[in-house]
Parts: C-alpha cells; sequence; structure tokens
C-alpha cells in the first residue's frame, strides 16, 4: 500500500504520520506507521500531513481536546474517550500522592453518570488507548538535531550561523526559536525593516546591567533623596519581576491581571495577598478601574523590572519601620522617588558609562545579527535603525554587536557596522518619534566628530558660522546617513516609503515600539520577547500535564452540573420522604467530591505554574486565561518571537500566516 501513495503524492518536501485510534493495533505494528520520503527543496514550507485510520465499532467522543504539533501550532484531535481519559488521569495523578484516589473516584462516577450516553469499551483494555502519538517522537528527533542554532563554515575559516539563504538553510527550526504570528504578513510586500536597539538587537545581561541600575538608584536615593542608608545594604533579584505587571501605587501593590483586567495575583510588597483582599480592593466598586496612569504603573518593559523589584522591597520596609521615613511619605511618593532614580541614572550617564567600558560583561553576544542583516539587505530590503540612545552610545553597542571581536571579547570601535543600515535615527524620544503631528527637528550626525547638522527635511543645511558640513556632504563613499530626533515623516522620505504598511519594524517594548508605530502609523510589526524561549519549551514540556488539567476542569465541571439537577429535582419533582432523604445523601456525597476535585485542581494547577515562576507563574496565563501582557501581545504584534536573529531561520520573502481562531462554541465542534 505505501508504493502507490508515494507515487500519488508530489515529490517534495513532505512528512507523512499515520495515526491510528484503532485498538487491534499493536505496539509493534504502530511503530512501523511512521516513515519519512524527502527531499528538500529550497524556499518551501514544510507540510504535516495526518493519515488517521479510525475504527468506528464504538463511538468515541470527548469533551476534552488532545493539543499535538511539533512546530508549536495547535492541533486538535477529538479521540479521546472516558477510559483512556481515566488511564491518562491515573498516569498524570502519581506525582500528587494520596490526592490521587480522590480523583478517580470523582472521574469513576462521572464515568457511572455518562453511562447512559456513551458507549463504553471494556475497563481493561485501558492500557490500549494509552499509546503515545509518533508526533511526540517527530518533535523529538527534530528538537535533538536542531536544539543549537546551526553552523556554516565562513569564507576565512571561521565560523557563523546558518541562515535560510546558505546552503545550509531550511531545517526545522527549534520551537523556541520560531517567530508566532497574529497578523497575516506578506514579507514580499515590506520594503523596509526597522529596528530598535536596547533589548532588541542588544539583549542586556538582567544580572550586570539591571544590578547597575538597581545600584545606582539606591545610592541616588540615599544620598539625594534622603531614604535611610539601610537601603545601600539590599541587593537586586534580577529573576523576581516578570514583564506585564501592574504598580499599584497608592496601595503599594502588584498585580498581575487577566486579558479581562480582572486580578488574578496581586502582591503587597513580597506578601502575596488573599482572595478577600484582592476582591476588598479591586473587586467590590461600582465602576471598574481601569489601571492606568497616574495610579498604576505597567511593567511593560525589561527597563523596568529593577525598579518594581525596588519599589517591592520600600513597601516591605516601610510596613516594618515607618518611623524611618519622613512624615508624609506614602507609598506612591516612594514610587515617584524610584522613578526619579532611575531617570537620574539614565540622564547623568551612570549605566551607560559603565557598558561603555566593558560591552561584554553587559550585553549577550550574538553572531547571527550580522547574517540577518545582510540577508535582508541582499534581499532587497532598506534596514533602518531607531533608538532613544544618542550616538556615542550607539555605536559602542552596535559595534560590539556588528564588529570583530579578538579572543577576549574587545574589539576596535569604527563606523563599519553603518554598511548594514540605510537610515540610523539616534536621539528618537519615542513614542513621541511615531506621531505624525511631531514637528521635532532632524539633525545630521558627523560620526567621528558627534556634531550637529541642522537639516531641513532631510536635507543637509550647515549651521551658522561653520563651513565643516561642506566638508562632510563632499566624503566619498558615504552610504548610510546617521541622524537625530525628527519624526517619521523624515524617516518615510529618506527612506522613500510610500505606504506605511511597507514598513516592518521590530522592537521590545509594547507601548514604545509596538503599540505606536502600529496604532498610529500602520506598520508592520514584530515583537521581541526573550523570555519566550523558555516559556515555550517548558511548555512543551508540560503538555501532557496541561490537558489533564482541563480533564479534571471538565470532570470538575460535569459534577457541580449533577449537584445542581438534583437540588433542582427537590422544587419540579413529586418525590417521596425516602426519594428526598436518598437524593440529599447524593448531594452530599457529590458536593465533597467537587470540593475535592477542585482543591485537587487549584493545587496541580499551581503546581504548573511555579514550574514557570514561583511567584508569578507563566508569563502569558493567569490560570487558564490569558494574561493582560498577552493580551497586549496579540493585538499589536503582527509578529512575536523570542530573539531578533530568529529572522535569520525564516526566508525574506515568507508569508507568514496566524492559525485559525476559535470561538469557545467552536471549540469542541470542528474536529482537525
Amino acid at each position: 500500500m505505501s508504493l502507490p501513495l508515494a507515487i500519488s503524492l508530489p515529490s517534495c518536501n513532505r512528512t507523512f504520520v499515520l495515526v491510528s485510534d484503532s485498538c487491534f493495533l499493536s505496539s509493534s505494528s504502530a511503530s512501523k506507521c511512521l516513515f519519512n520520503a524527502t527531499m528538500r527543496i529550497p524556499m518551501k514550507s514544510v507540510h504535516l500531513f495526518y493519515l488517521s485510520l479510525f475504527s468506528f465499532s464504538r463511538p468515541f467522543t470527548s469533551r476534552v481536546p488532545f493539543h499535538s504539533d511539533f512546530r508549536g501550532n495547535e492541533r486538535r484531535f477529538h479521540s479521546l474517550e472516558p477510559v483512556r481519559q481515566r488511564f491518562d488521569l491515573v498516569k498524570f495523578l502519581e506525582d500528587l500522592g494520596g490526592l490521587g484516589d480522590s480523583v478517580v473516584t470523582i472521574f469513576d462516577l462521572q464515568l457511572n453518570i455518562k453511562a447512559n450516553h456513551l458507549s463504553l469499551p471494556n475497563i481493561s483494555g485501558a492500557n490500549q488507548f494509552h499509546a503515545r502519538l509518533p508526533m511526540d517522537d517527530i518533535y523529538r528527533s527534530a528538537n535533538d538535531k536542531n536544539s543549537h542554532l546551526q553552523l556554516m563554515t565562513s569564507s576565512d575559516g571561521g565560523q557563523q550561523p546558518c541562515i535560510w539563504s546558505s546552503p545550509g538553510g531550511g531545517h526545522k527550526i527549534d520551537i523556541g526559536k520560531q517567530i508566532f504570528c497574529n497578523r497575516s504578513l506578506n514579507m514580499k510586500n515590506i520594503v523596509a525593516v526597522g529596528f530598535d536597539m536596547d533589548y532588541t538587537l542588544a539583549q542586556y545581561k538582567p544580572e550586570t546591567f539591571e544590578s547597575l541600575c538597581y545600584e545606582g538608584t539606591v545610592k541616588k536615593m540615599v544620598h539625594d533623596l534622603g531614604y535611610p542608608p539601610e537601603l545601600l545594604d539590599w541587593s537586586f533579584d534580577s529573576k523576581y519581576m516578570v514583564r506585564g505587571l501592574v504598580l499599584d501605587k497608592k496601595r503599594g501593590n502588584i498585580l498581575k491581571m487577566d486579558r479581562h483586567k480582572y486580578v488574578k495575583l496581586a502582591y503587597h510588597g513580597f506578601r502575596e495577598m488573599c482572595k478577600e483582599d484582592k476582591v476588598d480592593a479591586y473587586g467590590s466598586t461600582l465602576i471598574r478601574d481601569a489601571f492606568d496612569e497616574p495610579n498604576y504603573a505597567v511593567i511593560d518593559t525589561l527597563f523596568s523590572l529593577a525598579e518594581a523589584y525596588l519599589f517591592a522591597q520600600l513597601v516591605d520596609f516601610m510596613d516594618k519601620n515607618p518611623g524611618k521615613f519622613p512624615n508624609g511619605t506614602d507609598y506612591a511618593r516612594m514610587y515617584k522617588d524610584v522613578r526619579a532614580g532611575v531617570d537620574m541614572c539614565h540622564r547623568d550617564g551612570t549605566l551607560k558609562q559603565m557598558v561603555a567600558m566593558d560591552p561584554k560583561r553587559y550585553i549577550n553576544e550574538d553572531t547571527s545579527i550580522v547574517p540577518m542583516l545582510k540577508m535582508l539587505r541582499e534581499s532587497g530590503r532598506s534596514t533602518f535603525l531607531v533608538t532613544n540612545s544618542l550616538w556615542d552610545y550607539t555605536n559602542i553597542v552596535m559595534n560590539f554587536l556588528c564588529g570583530s571581536h579578538a579572543p577576549d571579547g574587545n574589539g576596535t570601535c569604527n563606523f563599519d557596522w553603518l554598511h548594514y543600515f540605510d537610515v540610523v535615527i539616534t536621539g528618537s524620544a519615542k513614542p513621541g518619534f511615531f506621531h505624525d503631528g511631531n514637528h521635532a527637528n532632524l539633525f545630521e550626525v558627523e560620526p567621528e566628530s558627534g556634531m550637529l547638522l541642522n537639516t531641513d527635511n532631510g536635507t543637509p543645511m550647515p549651521q551658522m558660522g561653520n563651513t565643516s558640513p561642506r566638508l562632510l556632504l563632499n566624503k566619498k563613499n558615504k552610504t548610510t546617513k546617521v541622524f537625530q530626533g525628527g519624526s517619521v515623516g523624515h524617516l518615510h522620505k529618506l527612506l522613500s516609503i510610500e505606504s506605511s504598511s511597507q514598513v516592518l519594524y521590530v522592537g521590545d517594548h509594547i507601548y514604545g515600539d509596538i503599540l505606536r508605530s502600529k496604532k498610529v502609523l500602520g506598520w508592520r510589526t514584530m515583537l521581541v520577547v526573550p523570555e519566550l524561549e523558555s516559556e515555550v519549551q517548558l511548555l512543551w514540556e508540560l503538555r501532557d500535564r496541561r490537558k489533564q488539567l482541563r480533564l479534571l476542569r471538565n470532570e470538575r465541571d460535569l459534577i457541580e452540573d449533577q449537584i445542581h439537577h438534583l437540588k433542582w429535582s427537590f422544587k419540579f419533582e413529586d418525590i417521596n420522604t425516602n426519594e428526598q432523604q436518598e437524593i440529599s445523601s447524593r448531594i452530599h456525597e457529590l458536593e465533597s467530591r467537587r470540593d475535592q476535585a477542585r482543591l485537587i485542581y487549584h493545587e496541580a494547577e499551581h503546581n504548573i505554574h511555579q514550574k514557570f515562576h514561583k511567584a508569578w507563574g507563566q508569563l502569558m496565563k493567569t490560570g487558564y486565561q490569558n494574561s493582560r501582557f498577552a493580551h497586549q501581545v496579540e493585538r499589536f504584534a503582527c509578529l512575536y518571537t523570542s530573539h531578533v536573529s530568529n529572522l535569520s531561520l525564516y526566508s525574506p520573502d515568507k508569508y507568514y500566516r496566524p492559525s485559525e481562531d476559535y470561538m469557545p462554541h467552536e471549540f469542541d465542534i470542528i474536529p482537525l
């Protein structure tokens, strides 16, 4: 049978998987169902076909879809019947100790409840249904081969990252390095690709860079703002805070919300708030709080993690030592002072001077950036850099990222990196840069001296009494222009952009980079989320537990439905005293099991979230709802990924397409 099938399908890169739910397949025969027939054709996407042989001798129904995809895209299989669910549940609960028996008892109860609606196979056949799908093996083998960025030999004998356009390009991409799509984007329509620098091209090391910011802020608060000297003994935990949190300046609370802006997790300083306290503070008002300025501050960039951690420390310290603060000092005043300290560190050069002296200590090296920029330019796209940093600091950082380095990490500071960009704009003052009504002056920067040359809509104009700009205009081989200030209108003219939709801008800041450029201009956007790489990998490892959580939730709901049905039967059914006692006893039993199911579910969910982060859980989730941060990513980022250099792993002409959206009423209706 395999020969005609192979002949009938086109000769291109395809992987075929035969997945059968028939209980008559043995483990040995199942292993033979996976075969691979491939011939690499460049610039073509890889597709996965599912050929399924179902045995319909018994109905297979389930309220719980099964998710599995080695590329990270969602697929749903509605082929798990209750007995197989029970077997999986037992396996899942082995780690929960004595709680397992209670859940299995609850599940067995539900099998009895649904017995009138389902034709169930024999319990003894449960093991036959718990067979790991070949998808797991496909993903694992692909990951083993591609878990590290593959290298190719360069012409000078060194090693450089393998990119799409290289002879080794077109490999399957590790799930942590994939680019995820919220809105269709055809790269063939993109004529210019722009980048932010800080935390986009330059990924700072939080344990050193953010500690530097933290220590500088503490010193300024003690020496300049009169805070207690005990603060100088504090230290910064770079792993405690996460993005997407909201600081309540008035109450001293730190909140994590879902996409509907409901507070799901809250800490007062470092003390977790109970449900009653959360409801009292945020759930008992007539008008819902918008959680916006001036009473709240959103931690939406990695630059803000240090100030959030310091704010939490100050809240705890003031609660325990109120007498050490001047009269009238409250939580809001403390946050204002923290912000002032951070701003002073940035303005007086405390941070950037230290980074400039030793970039390798504070910035992660990424040898994939130069090949990525070369690939984009060779594909016919313009490239540009728009950063809030000034020219002197920008030149140091970009030299570190794009320049040649000695074995000790040191390199010569020059302007060779400018060849990878058509336009560089420093000191852009984003997000104001993106406003069409912005009339900020544009200055051209003379790279060697850093002198600013006044311009008029991109046309160089010498400052009065200064003839040096004429020398600049006569220089040969000057292909890249460096500017400071200006607005997006200047940039469009410099790049001859006809339509905003022809621009793709890559940044790390939801509000500063993505929201404004997307909402105001209509630029296409890609958000860099460094935390995503480890989160996606962990999601894959915990996929079985996540499926079992869904199963527990559905079974809990079934028990509650039965309780409601029995309670209503008292009102609408003519039953005698004996039947009333029997129903009451039944309700009491179900309520006890419901409470057990709730406890087990919440403990299992809490354990899974702690795998991601001890305090805040999964970045993109709060419980089983998307977090506020995830909602912002979905709304404003056309694409999102863990590293900017992941662009080099895809064709520069790729058509990015999102997965299909599902409403709750479709979730269990449409099998895929």
